[in-house]
């Protein structure tokens, strides 16, 4: 309950921290940061209860409470001291590492904490679905906005087809990842994996936004054209299937030539819709295009992909046991 009191702090923080970049001269984080420390300072006092009640690996949580605690003395001092934003930005992305690498440190060199496989695969796989609420939320944005604008038409049956269509593809090639079996087999690419979550939920979360700026185009509201609008959904789009690719590579470590045919598939479908955008198509129709990009490798991996995924993975499992 208390992390969740700090994510909600957080998100009262996102609107001031973005208006004093676009203000310029100083970068004012302090309530995002005041509810991110929230959010930790709770997840100390989780690890120290696992520290007491787990004795055999109280050194890895310990570690955890360390990194952690580390961290959060920064954070503190942003909130307190009045960086420039570039100064902000550095000292970030320090004690971003210092977040990252405890984990790693405790994992690896502290005996580590036990983990199921599979349900850590199934609990990253949730927050990918609720993340793809927000292309959810992004579609009806745009749907209001053209029946706000047009009335029920053609446009509106295409843009509902076309977000729904979008934010279902991107579910579907998420669960094409063997990342339960393989995390199970090799305990050891967790953290390539976990991490890689992090662009992955990102790309989906934008991909949404980039259907809200579709609306705002839709209703005239938006300052920016046609394809810059376009390329404020297909270029998160892009990165997500990109890091799909290079997680499923990472996870069976083996080159499929199939692939390959399967990106260029998906860049040429990316490649028609901004070229309808640059030719004045209607954005109902751009956005219908798009959604045939996760499509591509979804008919791919039902056609021929699960088989090659079955033959990794038995190949894998050949030379793990070898």
């Amino acid at each position: 309950m208390v992390q969740m009191i700090g994510v909600l702090v957080l998100a009262i923080g996102l609107p001031r921290m973005f208006a004093s970049i676009e203000h310029g001269g100083h970068l004012d984080n302090s309530i995002m940061v005041l509810g991110y420390v929230i959010m930790r300072v709770a997840m100390i006092f989780q690890w120290l209860r696992a520290a007491r009640q787990d004795p055999i690996r109280r050194d890895a949580c310990i570690t955890y409470v360390t990194a952690i605690s580390i961290a959060q003395v920064g954070w503190v001092v942003q909130i307190l001291v009045d960086f420039s934003v570039l100064t902000s930005l550095v000292l970030g992305a320090v004690l971003l590492l210092i977040e990252l690498a405890g984990p790693i440190v405790a994992e690896a060199k502290d005996g580590g904490t036990p983990w199921h496989a599979h349900h850590m695969a199934e609990r990253y796989s949730l927050f990918a679905i609720i993340a793809l609420g927000e292309a959810v939320v992004g579609t009806l944005a745009t749907l209001s906005a053209v029946v706000e604008a047009q009335g029920w038409n053609l446009d509106a049956a295409l843009v509902g087809i076309a977000g729904t269509g979008l934010t279902f593809g991107m579910w579907w090639v998420y669960y094409m990842l063997p990342s339960g079996p393989v995390l199970h087999a090799h305990r050891e690419r967790a953290f390539v994996w976990g991490y890689g979550q992090m662009l992955i939920v990102a790309s989906i979360v934008a991909t949404g936004a980039g259907l809200h700026v579709a609306a705002y185009f839709i209703e005239h509201k938006a300052g920016i054209g046609p394809v810059p609008t376009l390329l404020s959904a297909a270029i998160p789009l892009s990165i997500f299937l990109g890091a799909i690719y290079a997680l499923y590579y990472y996870l069976v470590q083996r080159f499929d030539p199939y692939h390959v045919r399967l990106l260029v598939g998906t860049a040429a479908v990316v490649a028609l819709a901004i070229a309808a955008a640059l030719a004045g198509v209607d954005m109902a129709v751009c956005l219908i295009i798009l959604t045939l990009a996760p499509a591509v490798t979804v008919v791919g991996y039902e056609i021929h992909g699960h088989l090659h995924q079955a033959e990794s993975l038995a190949m894998d499992e050949r030379r793990t046991l070898h």
